[in-house]
Protein backbone atom coordinates (compact mmCIF):
# COMPACT_ATOMS: atom_id res chain seq x y z
CA UNK A 1 0.00 0.00 0.00
CA UNK A 2 3.00 2.14 0.32
CA UNK A 3 4.51 1.66 -2.26
CA UNK A 4 1.87 2.38 -4.34
CA UNK A 5 1.04 5.10 -2.64
CA UNK A 6 4.36 6.67 -2.79
CA UNK A 7 4.66 5.49 -6.80
CA UNK A 8 0.50 6.53 -8.00
CA UNK A 9 0.76 10.12 -7.55
CA UNK A 10 4.10 10.60 -9.30
CA UNK A 11 2.42 8.76 -12.89
CA UNK A 12 -1.13 10.37 -13.12
CA UNK A 13 1.03 13.74 -12.22
CA UNK A 14 3.32 12.50 -15.41
CA UNK A 15 0.00 11.16 -17.50
CA UNK A 16 -1.61 14.48 -16.82
CA UNK A 17 1.04 16.64 -17.81
CA UNK A 18 1.36 14.33 -20.88
CA UNK A 19 -2.32 15.10 -22.05
CA UNK A 20 -1.62 18.42 -21.01
CA UNK A 21 1.22 18.90 -23.22
CA UNK A 22 -0.71 16.55 -26.29
CA UNK A 23 -4.04 19.33 -25.79
CA UNK A 24 -1.32 22.58 -26.15
CA UNK A 25 0.48 20.80 -29.29
CA UNK A 26 -2.45 20.14 -30.79
CA UNK A 27 -3.23 23.89 -30.22
CA UNK A 28 0.25 25.47 -30.86
CA UNK A 29 2.11 25.03 -34.31
CA UNK A 30 5.68 23.93 -34.52
CA UNK A 31 7.74 26.08 -36.62
CA UNK A 32 4.60 27.34 -38.45
CA UNK A 33 2.61 23.88 -39.30
CA UNK A 34 0.16 22.78 -37.41
CA UNK A 35 -0.21 19.28 -35.59
CA UNK A 36 -1.78 18.25 -38.84
CA UNK A 37 1.38 18.41 -41.29
CA UNK A 38 3.06 16.64 -38.77
CA UNK A 39 0.98 13.45 -39.19
CA UNK A 40 2.52 10.34 -40.32
CA UNK A 41 3.01 9.36 -43.91
CA UNK A 42 0.84 6.35 -43.57
CA UNK A 43 -2.27 8.64 -41.79
CA UNK A 44 -1.67 11.48 -45.02
CA UNK A 45 -1.62 9.02 -47.72
CA UNK A 46 -4.79 7.55 -46.31
CA UNK A 47 -6.22 11.03 -45.75
CA UNK A 48 -5.00 12.20 -49.19
CA UNK A 49 -6.08 8.67 -51.52
CA UNK A 50 -9.58 9.48 -49.76
CA UNK A 51 -9.46 13.22 -51.41
CA UNK A 52 -8.41 11.74 -54.61
CA UNK A 53 -10.92 9.67 -55.03
CA UNK A 54 -13.97 12.37 -53.70
CA UNK A 55 -12.18 14.53 -56.43
CA UNK A 56 -12.52 12.15 -59.38
CA UNK A 57 -16.13 11.59 -57.94
CA UNK A 58 -16.68 15.44 -58.58
CA UNK A 59 -14.78 15.84 -61.93
CA UNK A 60 -16.84 12.87 -63.66
CA UNK A 61 -20.08 14.19 -61.82
CA UNK A 62 -18.94 18.20 -63.46
CA UNK A 63 -18.36 15.84 -66.86
CA UNK A 64 -21.77 14.57 -67.14
CA UNK A 65 -23.10 17.76 -65.99
CA UNK A 66 -21.38 19.72 -68.80
CA UNK A 67 -22.24 16.95 -71.30
CA UNK A 68 -25.65 16.93 -70.49
CA UNK A 69 -25.71 20.92 -71.19
CA UNK A 70 -24.20 20.98 -74.20
CA UNK A 71 -26.86 18.11 -75.36
CA UNK A 72 -29.42 20.39 -74.27
CA UNK A 73 -27.68 23.36 -76.27
CA UNK A 74 -27.27 21.42 -79.05
CA UNK A 75 -31.08 20.43 -79.17
CA UNK A 76 -32.39 24.30 -78.37
CA UNK A 77 -29.97 25.14 -81.14
CA UNK A 78 -31.12 22.37 -83.52
CA UNK A 79 -35.09 23.84 -82.51
CA UNK A 80 -34.48 27.29 -82.74
CA UNK A 81 -35.61 29.50 -85.73
CA UNK A 82 -32.53 30.08 -87.76
CA UNK A 83 -34.95 33.36 -89.57
CA UNK A 84 -35.32 36.40 -88.54
CA UNK A 85 -35.86 40.01 -90.11
CA UNK A 86 -33.55 41.71 -92.51
CA UNK A 87 -32.74 42.86 -96.22
CA UNK A 88 -31.08 41.75 -98.53
CA UNK A 89 -27.10 42.96 -99.41
CA UNK A 90 -28.42 44.76 -102.45
CA UNK A 91 -31.39 46.65 -101.30
CA UNK A 92 -30.81 49.95 -100.56
CA UNK A 93 -32.35 49.72 -96.55
CA UNK A 94 -29.59 47.25 -95.81
CA UNK A 95 -27.33 49.45 -95.21
CA UNK A 96 -24.68 47.47 -96.69
CA UNK A 97 -21.82 50.19 -98.87
CA UNK A 98 -18.54 47.92 -99.56
CA UNK A 99 -19.17 47.00 -103.24
CA UNK A 100 -15.05 47.26 -103.96
CA UNK A 101 -15.33 43.94 -105.65
CA UNK A 102 -17.90 44.69 -107.73
CA UNK A 103 -15.97 47.48 -108.90
CA UNK A 104 -13.02 45.63 -109.27
CA UNK A 105 -14.88 43.54 -111.82
CA UNK A 106 -15.85 46.42 -113.58
CA UNK A 107 -12.53 47.77 -114.03
CA UNK A 108 -11.18 44.09 -115.20
CA UNK A 109 -14.48 44.37 -117.80
CA UNK A 110 -13.92 47.83 -118.69
CA UNK A 111 -10.09 46.99 -119.44
CA UNK A 112 -11.11 43.96 -121.28
CA UNK A 113 -13.40 45.10 -123.16
CA UNK A 114 -10.84 48.46 -124.79
CA UNK A 115 -8.44 45.82 -125.03
CA UNK A 116 -10.61 44.11 -127.31
CA UNK A 117 -11.58 47.54 -129.57
CA UNK A 118 -7.87 48.40 -129.52
CA UNK A 119 -6.79 45.08 -130.77
CA UNK A 120 -9.60 44.99 -133.58
CA UNK A 121 -8.52 48.93 -134.58
CA UNK A 122 -5.25 47.85 -134.99
CA UNK A 123 -5.91 44.68 -136.93
CA UNK A 124 -8.56 46.57 -139.27
CA UNK A 125 -6.13 50.03 -139.81
CA UNK A 126 -2.67 49.19 -138.58
CA UNK A 127 -0.22 51.83 -136.59
CA UNK A 128 -1.45 55.40 -137.31
CA UNK A 129 0.45 57.02 -134.39
CA UNK A 130 2.70 59.88 -136.36
CA UNK A 131 3.78 61.89 -133.55
CA UNK A 132 5.31 64.46 -136.57
CA UNK A 133 2.07 64.54 -137.93
CA UNK A 134 0.54 66.41 -134.57
CA UNK A 135 3.09 69.37 -135.11
CA UNK A 136 0.92 70.23 -138.70
CA UNK A 137 -2.08 70.59 -136.40
CA UNK A 138 -0.46 73.32 -135.00
CA UNK A 139 1.48 74.90 -137.64
CA UNK A 140 1.06 74.91 -141.53
CA UNK A 141 3.91 76.86 -142.60
CA UNK A 142 7.43 76.18 -139.97
CA UNK A 143 8.17 80.04 -140.66
CA UNK A 144 4.74 81.21 -140.09
CA UNK A 145 3.50 80.98 -136.01
CA UNK A 146 0.77 83.14 -135.93
CA UNK A 147 -0.92 81.43 -132.60
CA UNK A 148 2.17 81.97 -131.35
CA UNK A 149 2.64 85.59 -132.23
CA UNK A 150 -1.09 85.80 -130.44
CA UNK A 151 -0.11 84.47 -127.53
CA UNK A 152 2.71 86.71 -127.19
CA UNK A 153 0.51 90.00 -128.01
CA UNK A 154 -1.52 89.02 -125.49
CA UNK A 155 1.16 91.25 -123.04
CA UNK A 156 -0.55 94.21 -124.19
CA UNK A 157 -3.59 93.84 -122.53
CA UNK A 158 -2.24 92.89 -119.34
CA UNK A 159 0.02 95.80 -119.45
CA UNK A 160 -3.02 97.98 -120.28
CA UNK A 161 -4.56 96.89 -117.42
CA UNK A 162 -1.98 97.44 -114.92
CA UNK A 163 -1.64 100.45 -116.14
CA UNK A 164 -5.56 101.67 -115.51
CA UNK A 165 -5.30 100.24 -112.35
CA UNK A 166 -2.62 102.38 -111.58
CA UNK A 167 -3.89 105.50 -113.13
CA UNK A 168 -7.18 104.77 -111.00
CA UNK A 169 -5.10 104.44 -107.62
CA UNK A 170 -3.22 107.82 -108.19
CA UNK A 171 -7.07 109.34 -109.17
CA UNK A 172 -5.72 110.43 -112.80
CA UNK A 173 -8.57 108.30 -114.03
CA UNK A 174 -12.17 108.92 -112.61
CA UNK A 175 -13.79 105.67 -112.05
CA UNK A 176 -15.95 106.01 -115.13
CA UNK A 177 -13.02 106.74 -117.23
CA UNK A 178 -10.92 103.39 -115.81
CA UNK A 179 -14.59 101.23 -116.02
CA UNK A 180 -14.37 102.75 -120.21
CA UNK A 181 -10.87 101.71 -121.05
CA UNK A 182 -11.07 98.46 -118.77
CA UNK A 183 -14.33 97.48 -121.14
CA UNK A 184 -12.63 98.26 -124.40
CA UNK A 185 -9.60 96.51 -123.18
CA UNK A 186 -11.80 93.10 -122.49
CA UNK A 187 -13.41 93.45 -125.59
CA UNK A 188 -10.34 93.61 -127.98
CA UNK A 189 -9.18 90.56 -126.08
CA UNK A 190 -12.06 88.64 -127.11
CA UNK A 191 -12.45 90.24 -130.69
CA UNK A 192 -8.58 90.40 -131.67
CA UNK A 193 -7.74 87.38 -131.55
CA UNK A 194 -11.13 85.76 -133.48
CA UNK A 195 -10.64 88.73 -135.97
CA UNK A 196 -6.72 87.36 -136.56
CA UNK A 197 -7.86 83.40 -136.77
CA UNK A 198 -10.72 84.24 -139.23
CA UNK A 199 -8.88 86.04 -141.81
CA UNK A 200 -5.30 84.50 -141.60
CA UNK A 201 -5.53 81.13 -143.37
CA UNK A 202 -2.35 79.83 -142.14
CA UNK A 203 -3.76 79.47 -138.32
CA UNK A 204 -4.70 75.97 -138.02
CA UNK A 205 -7.92 74.93 -135.57
CA UNK A 206 -5.60 73.56 -133.28
CA UNK A 207 -3.46 76.30 -132.99
CA UNK A 208 -7.00 79.10 -132.77
CA UNK A 209 -8.20 76.85 -130.24
CA UNK A 210 -4.79 77.09 -128.31
CA UNK A 211 -4.31 80.75 -128.53
CA UNK A 212 -8.53 81.32 -128.35
CA UNK A 213 -8.19 79.68 -124.67
CA UNK A 214 -5.17 81.36 -123.41
CA UNK A 215 -7.12 84.88 -124.01
CA UNK A 216 -10.23 83.45 -122.59
CA UNK A 217 -8.28 82.85 -119.25
CA UNK A 218 -6.89 86.27 -119.76
CA UNK A 219 -10.48 87.70 -119.94
CA UNK A 220 -11.58 86.02 -116.89
CA UNK A 221 -8.14 87.08 -114.97
CA UNK A 222 -8.47 90.54 -116.42
CA UNK A 223 -12.61 91.21 -114.93
CA UNK A 224 -11.71 89.81 -111.53
CA UNK A 225 -8.22 92.02 -111.42
CA UNK A 226 -10.62 95.35 -112.03
CA UNK A 227 -13.16 93.86 -109.75
CA UNK A 228 -11.22 93.20 -107.07
CA UNK A 229 -8.86 96.89 -107.16
CA UNK A 230 -12.50 98.31 -107.59
CA UNK A 231 -13.22 96.65 -103.91
CA UNK A 232 -10.10 98.26 -102.51
CA UNK A 233 -10.81 101.42 -103.84
CA UNK A 234 -14.24 101.31 -102.27
CA UNK A 235 -12.81 100.10 -98.92
CA UNK A 236 -10.08 102.50 -98.40
CA UNK A 237 -12.44 105.28 -99.34
CA UNK A 238 -14.01 104.36 -96.30
CA UNK A 239 -10.45 104.30 -94.48
CA UNK A 240 -11.02 100.15 -94.14
CA UNK A 241 -7.67 99.20 -92.19
CA UNK A 242 -8.20 95.62 -93.11
CA UNK A 243 -9.46 93.73 -96.29
CA UNK A 244 -11.83 90.20 -95.37
CA UNK A 245 -10.67 87.44 -97.03
CA UNK A 246 -14.25 87.59 -99.12
CA UNK A 247 -12.62 90.94 -100.40
CA UNK A 248 -9.56 89.41 -101.49
CA UNK A 249 -7.29 90.12 -98.38
CA UNK A 250 -6.91 87.52 -96.05
CA UNK A 251 -5.43 87.83 -92.73
CA UNK A 252 -2.08 86.22 -91.88
CA UNK A 253 -2.92 82.56 -90.84
CA UNK A 254 -3.35 81.91 -94.32
CA UNK A 255 -0.01 81.96 -94.61
CA UNK A 256 3.65 80.50 -93.83
CA UNK A 257 6.59 81.74 -95.11
CA UNK A 258 6.48 85.04 -93.22
CA UNK A 259 5.77 86.74 -96.05
CA UNK A 260 4.53 90.55 -95.56
CA UNK A 261 1.15 90.98 -95.89
CA UNK A 262 0.47 93.41 -99.21
CA UNK A 263 -2.57 95.97 -99.58
CA UNK A 264 -3.96 98.19 -101.91
CA UNK A 265 -2.09 100.16 -103.60
CA UNK A 266 0.87 98.54 -103.20
CA UNK A 267 -0.11 95.49 -105.13
CA UNK A 268 -0.33 97.13 -108.58
CA UNK A 269 3.48 95.86 -109.78
CA UNK A 270 4.53 93.78 -112.65
CA UNK A 271 5.65 91.05 -110.27
CA UNK A 272 2.30 90.67 -109.00
CA UNK A 273 0.58 91.20 -112.12
CA UNK A 274 2.62 88.55 -113.99
CA UNK A 275 2.19 85.64 -110.82
CA UNK A 276 -1.41 86.29 -111.07
CA UNK A 277 -1.34 85.57 -114.97
CA UNK A 278 0.64 82.35 -114.37
CA UNK A 279 -0.86 81.11 -111.06
CA UNK A 280 -3.74 78.34 -111.50
CA UNK A 281 -6.57 80.28 -110.48
CA UNK A 282 -9.11 83.02 -112.25
CA UNK A 283 -9.94 85.55 -108.80
CA UNK A 284 -7.51 87.57 -108.15
CA UNK A 285 -6.19 88.36 -104.55
CA UNK A 286 -3.80 90.61 -103.22
CA UNK A 287 -2.05 88.23 -101.10
CA UNK A 288 -2.58 84.33 -102.28
CA UNK A 289 -2.13 81.63 -99.90
CA UNK A 290 1.55 80.11 -100.27
CA UNK A 291 2.77 77.05 -99.45
CA UNK A 292 6.53 76.98 -98.05
CA UNK A 293 9.17 75.43 -100.47
CA UNK A 294 8.88 73.34 -103.94
CA UNK A 295 8.88 69.60 -103.35
CA UNK A 296 11.14 68.28 -106.71
CA UNK A 297 9.46 64.88 -106.44
CA UNK A 298 6.66 66.02 -106.45
CA UNK A 299 7.23 68.22 -109.28
CA UNK A 300 8.84 65.76 -111.15
CA UNK A 301 6.01 63.20 -110.80
CA UNK A 302 3.93 65.62 -112.31
CA UNK A 303 5.71 66.12 -115.09
CA UNK A 304 6.33 62.63 -116.23
CA UNK A 305 2.68 62.97 -116.03
CA UNK A 306 1.85 65.31 -117.96
CA UNK A 307 4.66 63.56 -120.43
CA UNK A 308 2.86 60.47 -120.49
CA UNK A 309 -0.96 61.80 -121.16
CA UNK A 310 0.07 63.98 -123.56
CA UNK A 311 1.01 60.77 -125.81
CA UNK A 312 -1.74 59.11 -124.85
CA UNK A 313 -4.11 62.01 -126.15
CA UNK A 314 -2.08 61.85 -129.47
CA UNK A 315 -1.81 58.20 -129.90
CA UNK A 316 -5.44 57.26 -128.79
CA UNK A 317 -6.72 60.45 -130.85
CA UNK A 318 -4.65 59.11 -133.85
CA UNK A 319 -5.39 55.85 -133.69
CA UNK A 320 -9.01 55.17 -132.14
CA UNK A 321 -10.68 58.35 -132.71
CA UNK A 322 -10.12 59.64 -136.11
CA UNK A 323 -10.82 55.89 -138.06
CA UNK A 324 -13.98 56.01 -136.48
CA UNK A 325 -15.10 59.70 -137.21
CA UNK A 326 -13.86 58.93 -140.85
CA UNK A 327 -16.14 55.90 -141.39
CA UNK A 328 -19.09 58.37 -139.73
CA UNK A 329 -19.51 60.43 -142.22
CA UNK A 330 -21.08 58.42 -145.07
CA UNK A 331 -24.02 57.47 -142.34
CA UNK A 332 -24.20 61.15 -141.54
CA UNK A 333 -24.68 62.04 -145.11
CA UNK A 334 -27.09 59.44 -146.03
CA UNK A 335 -29.06 60.28 -142.73
CA UNK A 336 -29.12 56.34 -141.93
CA UNK A 337 -29.89 56.60 -138.25
CA UNK A 338 -29.28 52.81 -137.24
CA UNK A 339 -25.88 53.53 -138.43
CA UNK A 340 -25.51 57.16 -136.88
CA UNK A 341 -26.46 55.65 -133.70
CA UNK A 342 -23.99 52.83 -133.99
CA UNK A 343 -21.12 55.24 -134.52
CA UNK A 344 -22.12 57.21 -131.91
CA UNK A 345 -22.02 54.16 -129.24
CA UNK A 346 -18.65 53.54 -131.11
CA UNK A 347 -17.24 57.06 -130.42
CA UNK A 348 -18.82 57.44 -127.09
CA UNK A 349 -15.83 54.82 -125.29
CA UNK A 350 -12.73 56.76 -126.64
CA UNK A 351 -14.27 60.06 -126.54
CA UNK A 352 -14.92 59.59 -123.02
CA UNK A 353 -11.80 57.82 -122.46
CA UNK A 354 -9.48 60.75 -123.56
CA UNK A 355 -12.38 63.38 -121.49
CA UNK A 356 -10.95 61.84 -118.68
CA UNK A 357 -7.13 61.58 -119.76
CA UNK A 358 -7.44 64.89 -120.22
CA UNK A 359 -9.40 66.12 -117.08
CA UNK A 360 -6.50 64.41 -115.49
CA UNK A 361 -3.73 65.94 -117.34
CA UNK A 362 -4.76 69.66 -116.88
CA UNK A 363 -6.56 69.76 -113.30
CA UNK A 364 -4.47 67.43 -111.48
CA UNK A 365 -1.18 67.11 -113.28
CA UNK A 366 -0.68 70.39 -115.11
CA UNK A 367 -2.17 72.87 -112.48
CA UNK A 368 -0.48 71.21 -109.58
CA UNK A 369 2.73 71.62 -111.72
CA UNK A 370 2.30 75.28 -111.81
CA UNK A 371 1.39 75.57 -108.57
CA UNK A 372 4.21 73.98 -106.82
CA UNK A 373 6.57 76.39 -108.87
CA UNK A 374 4.78 79.36 -107.88
CA UNK A 375 4.26 78.23 -104.70
CA UNK A 376 0.02 78.51 -104.96
CA UNK A 377 -1.39 76.63 -102.20
CA UNK A 378 -4.66 76.67 -102.85
CA UNK A 379 -4.83 73.34 -104.95
CA UNK A 380 -8.89 72.54 -104.88
CA UNK A 381 -8.86 72.49 -108.54
CA UNK A 382 -11.54 70.08 -108.30
CA UNK A 383 -14.14 67.96 -106.21
CA UNK A 384 -15.94 64.42 -105.87
CA UNK A 385 -17.75 65.42 -109.52
CA UNK A 386 -18.07 61.55 -109.91
CA UNK A 387 -20.00 61.62 -107.30
CA UNK A 388 -22.42 63.94 -108.70
CA UNK A 389 -26.06 62.66 -108.02
CA UNK A 390 -27.41 66.27 -109.39
CA UNK A 391 -25.95 68.01 -113.31
CA UNK A 392 -26.21 71.32 -110.72
CA UNK A 393 -23.41 69.44 -108.65
CA UNK A 394 -21.64 68.53 -111.65
CA UNK A 395 -20.98 71.77 -113.04
CA UNK A 396 -20.21 73.46 -109.66
CA UNK A 397 -17.57 71.09 -108.73
CA UNK A 398 -15.68 69.15 -111.81
CA UNK A 399 -14.06 72.91 -112.71
CA UNK A 400 -13.27 74.60 -109.14
CA UNK A 401 -11.50 77.43 -110.46
CA UNK A 402 -14.07 78.82 -113.38
CA UNK A 403 -16.97 78.11 -110.59
CA UNK A 404 -15.20 80.07 -107.98
CA UNK A 405 -15.00 83.19 -110.61
CA UNK A 406 -18.74 82.47 -111.48
CA UNK A 407 -19.86 82.39 -108.53
CA UNK A 408 -17.60 85.68 -107.06
CA UNK A 409 -18.29 87.89 -110.25
CA UNK A 410 -21.11 87.05 -111.78
CA UNK A 411 -23.93 84.86 -110.09
CA UNK A 412 -23.54 86.96 -106.55
CA UNK A 413 -23.75 90.36 -108.75
CA UNK A 414 -26.63 89.82 -110.27
CA UNK A 415 -28.26 88.09 -107.08
CA UNK A 416 -27.14 91.48 -105.54
CA UNK A 417 -28.63 93.99 -108.02
CA UNK A 418 -32.31 92.00 -107.12
CA UNK A 419 -32.10 88.90 -109.53
CA UNK A 420 -33.71 85.96 -108.76
CA UNK A 421 -31.31 82.35 -108.43
CA UNK A 422 -33.24 81.09 -111.52
CA UNK A 423 -31.94 83.74 -113.31
CA UNK A 424 -28.85 84.43 -112.35
CA UNK A 425 -28.57 80.07 -112.44
CA UNK A 426 -29.19 80.91 -116.43
CA UNK A 427 -27.57 83.87 -116.87
CA UNK A 428 -24.35 81.66 -115.87
CA UNK A 429 -25.32 78.65 -118.16
CA UNK A 430 -25.52 81.22 -121.12
CA UNK A 431 -22.18 82.62 -120.07
CA UNK A 432 -20.59 79.10 -120.28
CA UNK A 433 -22.51 78.31 -123.01
CA UNK A 434 -20.97 81.53 -125.34
CA UNK A 435 -17.55 80.73 -124.96
CA UNK A 436 -17.72 77.20 -125.24
CA UNK A 437 -19.21 77.92 -129.11
CA UNK A 438 -16.92 80.63 -128.78
CA UNK A 439 -13.73 78.13 -128.42
CA UNK A 440 -15.38 76.06 -130.99
CA UNK A 441 -16.79 77.94 -134.06
CA UNK A 442 -14.25 80.27 -134.29
CA UNK A 443 -11.18 78.00 -134.80
CA UNK A 444 -12.91 75.87 -137.35
CA UNK A 445 -14.20 79.14 -138.77
CA UNK A 446 -17.83 77.77 -139.22
CA UNK A 447 -21.07 79.04 -137.30
CA UNK A 448 -23.14 76.37 -135.41
CA UNK A 449 -24.72 76.23 -132.52
CA UNK A 450 -23.98 72.85 -131.12
CA UNK A 451 -22.32 73.13 -128.47
CA UNK A 452 -24.30 76.10 -127.26
CA UNK A 453 -27.04 74.16 -127.21
CA UNK A 454 -25.34 71.53 -125.91
CA UNK A 455 -25.07 73.69 -122.89
CA UNK A 456 -28.43 75.44 -122.50
CA UNK A 457 -29.82 71.83 -122.24
CA UNK A 458 -28.35 71.49 -118.96
CA UNK A 459 -30.86 73.85 -117.83
CA UNK A 460 -33.78 71.41 -118.22
CA UNK A 461 -31.91 68.10 -117.79
CA UNK A 462 -31.19 69.58 -114.51
CA UNK A 463 -34.37 70.36 -113.08
CA UNK A 464 -35.40 66.95 -114.48
CA UNK A 465 -32.34 65.17 -113.11
CA UNK A 466 -33.15 67.44 -109.47
CA UNK A 467 -36.96 67.05 -109.34
CA UNK A 468 -37.06 63.13 -110.43
CA UNK A 469 -34.38 61.22 -110.11
CA UNK A 470 -32.21 60.95 -106.68
CA UNK A 471 -29.14 58.75 -105.24
CA UNK A 472 -27.70 56.40 -107.97
CA UNK A 473 -30.04 57.01 -110.04
CA UNK A 474 -29.07 60.89 -110.55
CA UNK A 475 -25.32 59.73 -110.54
CA UNK A 476 -26.44 57.14 -113.79
CA UNK A 477 -27.98 60.12 -115.45
CA UNK A 478 -25.22 62.38 -114.85
CA UNK A 479 -23.10 60.16 -115.97
CA UNK A 480 -24.94 59.28 -119.42
CA UNK A 481 -24.66 63.10 -120.20
CA UNK A 482 -20.95 63.09 -120.44
CA UNK A 483 -20.51 59.72 -122.07
CA UNK A 484 -23.08 60.35 -124.79
CA UNK A 485 -23.40 64.32 -125.12
CA UNK A 486 -20.05 64.90 -125.68
CA UNK A 487 -19.35 62.05 -128.77
CA UNK A 488 -22.56 63.32 -130.50
CA UNK A 489 -21.88 67.29 -130.44
CA UNK A 490 -18.30 66.05 -132.08
CA UNK A 491 -20.39 64.05 -134.31
CA UNK A 492 -22.04 67.12 -135.23
CA UNK A 493 -19.20 69.42 -135.49
CA UNK A 494 -16.73 66.92 -137.46
CA UNK A 495 -19.82 66.20 -139.62
CA UNK A 496 -20.46 70.06 -140.50
CA UNK A 497 -16.56 70.58 -140.95
CA UNK A 498 -16.33 67.77 -143.51
CA UNK A 499 -19.12 68.96 -145.60
CA UNK A 500 -17.96 72.50 -145.58
CA UNK A 501 -14.03 71.33 -146.71
CA UNK A 502 -16.08 69.23 -149.04
CA UNK A 503 -17.77 71.83 -150.72
CA UNK A 504 -14.55 74.02 -150.53
CA UNK A 505 -12.58 71.79 -152.59
CA UNK A 506 -15.23 71.32 -155.18
CA UNK A 507 -15.34 74.81 -156.13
Amino acid sequence: MGDSDAVGPPLSRRRRATLAAGRGASLQPVNGRSAAARQSPVTVGAAGAGGASMVDSRGSEEALKSEKRSRRNDMGERLSGCHKTQESLLSSASGYNNYRGILNWCVVMLVLSNARLFLENLLRYGVLVDPIEVISLFLKDPHSWPAACLVIVSNVFILVALYTERQLSKSSFSEPVGFLVHCINMAVILTFPAAVILLVPSVTPVGGAFALGVYTILFLKLYSYKDVNMWCRELSSIKAKKLSRSMSCPTPQHFNRGDQLVCYPGNLTIRDMYYFVFAPTLCYELNFPRSPTIRIGFLLRRLSEMLFFTQMLVGLTQQWMIPVITSSMKPLEDMDLSRMTERLLRLAVPNHLLWLMFFYWFFHSSMNFSAELLCFGDREFYRDWWNSETVTYFWQNWNIPVHKWCLRHFYKPLLRRGFSKMISQSAVFFLSAFFHEYLVSVPLRMFRIWAFMGMMVQLPFAWFVGRFLRGNYGNAAVWMSIILGQPFAVLMYVHDYYVMQHSQEAN
